[in-house]
């Protein structure tokens, strides 16, 4: 229902209740953070700032874009490749039963997941926040204004 609601503001709406439906598949993978940070991160912030840019845009029935016959011709294609991939990995796949002597049932838990980072981690995590803090100060700098330019809009 994402991909085929003609109104944008209900195409957002599905993607929230898709990541709703996401969260549940982890918390019946017991991974209860992964799932509570999906609901606060996609479902509540990224969904807030798709709902403001759509709205932002303004959009209307007279600016609407009708697809040309190529533009279809070439969502079939690719559907139709993407269609063939997925039954090449089905076939491929094997599926291993689960050995219930072996199960681990804090794999998915917080602290498990600290324990990963913090641990055999530690150097990727650490280098992902400073890419991410030198994102942060390199958005800033391209938003910032000069001394006496002008808003050009």
């Amino acid at each position: 229902m994402v991909v085929f609601s003609k109104n944008p503001i209900h195409s957002v709406l599905y993607l929230i209740l898709t990541f709703f439906t996401i969260s549940g598949h982890y918390v019946l993978l017991n991974a209860q953070f992964l799932a509570a940070v999906n609901i606060i991160v996609y479902a509540g912030a990224i969904m807030v700032l798709f709902l403001f840019v759509i709205m932002f845009l303004n959009l209307k029935k007279e600016s609407e874009v009708h697809k040309t016959n190529l533009a279809k011709a070439a969502a079939v294609i690719s559907g139709g490749i993407l269609l063939v991939i997925f039954v090449a990995v089905f076939r491929k796949a094997t599926f291993v039963p689960v050995d219930a002597t072996n199960f681990n049932s804090q794999i998915g838990m917080v602290k498990t997941l600290g324990q990963i980072l913090y641990k055999d981690f530690l150097v990727p995590f650490e280098l992902v926040s400073v890419l991410f803090l030198s994102a942060m100060v390199g958005a800033v700098m391209l938003g910032k204004k000069e001394e006496g330019e002008r808003n050009t809009f």
